[in-house]
C-alpha cells in the first residue's frame, strides 16, 4: 500500500469518529453533571415520575401505559427493521461478484482499491447490526414493562413484588439501549458518503455537530444549573 493513496482515509475517517465520540463523551458529561440542561436529562426524569404515576391508579391507566409503551415499541421496531434491511443490502453487495469498485472510480480523492471498498462496506455493516441488536434490546425492556406494568399486585405472591423502581429500572434499559441503537444508525450515515470518498465523512460529522446540539440541549432552561436530585423520600426534584 502506497501512503499517498490511503493517507485521507487514515487521517480524515478517524477523525470524523473521534469528533462523534468527544461530542457524546462530552454530553454523558452534561447528562451527569446538568441534566435539566438536556434533553436526555429531562426526559429521564420524566420517565421516573411517569411510572409511579401510572402505578398509582393502573386501573384506570392501565390503557394509556400499555399504549405508550406501544408507541416506544413500534419507534425501536421500525429502527431496527430499518437497520437489518440495510445490513442485509450491504451484505448482498459485499458477496456479491460484480466489481462494487466501477462505479467507485470517479469518488472524491481517497483510495479506490478493492480492499478499501470492501472495508468501508464491512464497517457500515457491523454499525448497523450493532444498531439492530441494541433496537432488538430494547424491544424486550419494553415488552416486560408493559407486562409487568398491568400485573395486578394481589395476585403474585409477597416475595415477588414488582416495585416501581423495578420498572424505572427496566424501562431506563429499554431506553438507553434505544438511545444507542439510534446514535449508531446517526454516525452510519456520514461514513455512507465514504463511499464517494474520506472528505465527505469529516464534512459531514462536522456538520452533524449543530444538528445533535440543538437535538440535545435545551437553551434558557435555568442556564443549566438546575439538577435533579432526590429528597428525603427518594423522589427526584430538578
Amino acid at each position: 500500500m502506497e501512503w499517498k493513496k490511503y493517507y485521507l482515509d487514515v487521517v480524515l475517517v478517524p477523525l470524523g469518529f473521534l469528533i462523534t465520540i468527544g461530542y457524546h463523551v462530552w454530553l454523558w458529561h452534561k447528562v451527569r453533571t446538568q441534566p435539566s440542561s438536556t434533553i436526555i436529562g429531562i426526559n429521564t426524569h420524566g420517565r421516573r415520575s411517569w411510572v409511579p404515576a401510572m402505578l398509582k391508579d393502573i386501573e384506570k391507566k392501565n390503557i394509556l401505559a400499555v399504549q405508550t409503551l406501544r408507541n416506544m415499541i413500534m419507534g425501536s421496531t421500525l429502527m431496527a427493521t430499518t437497520s437489518i434491511l440495510l445490513s442485509a443490502g450491504l451484505a448482498a453487495v459485499i458477496s456479491s461478484t460484480y466489481s462494487v469498485k466501477k462505479p467507485l472510480n470517479d469518488a472524491i480523492y481517497g483510495a479506490h482499491s478493492e480492499f478499501m471498498v470492501a472495508l468501508k462496506y464491512v464497517t457500515l455493516l457491523t454499525i448497523f447490526l450493532f444498531s439492530f441488536f441494541c433496537h432488538t434490546l430494547s424491544i424486550r425492556f419494553f415488552n416486560q414493562v408493559s407486562i409487568l406494568i398491568c400485573t395486578p399486585q394481589d395476585v403474585m405472591s409477597s416475595s415477588i413484588v414488582v416495585t416501581p423502581q423495578y420498572l424505572t429500572e427496566l424501562l431506563e434499559k429499554g431506553t438507553i439501549l434505544s438511545t444507542v441503537g439510534n446514535r449508531l444508525f446517526y454516525s452510519a450515515l456520514p461514513l455512507l458518503l465514504w463511499i464517494f470518498g474520506p472528505v465527505l465523512v469529516f464534512l459531514s460529522s462536522v456538520a452533524m455537530l449543530p444538528i445533535l446540539y440543538n437535538l440535545d440541549f435545551v437553551c434558557g432552561n435555568n442556564n443549566g444549573k438546575g439538577k435533579i436530585v432526590k429528597n428525603d423520600k427518594g423522589e427526584d426534584y430538578v
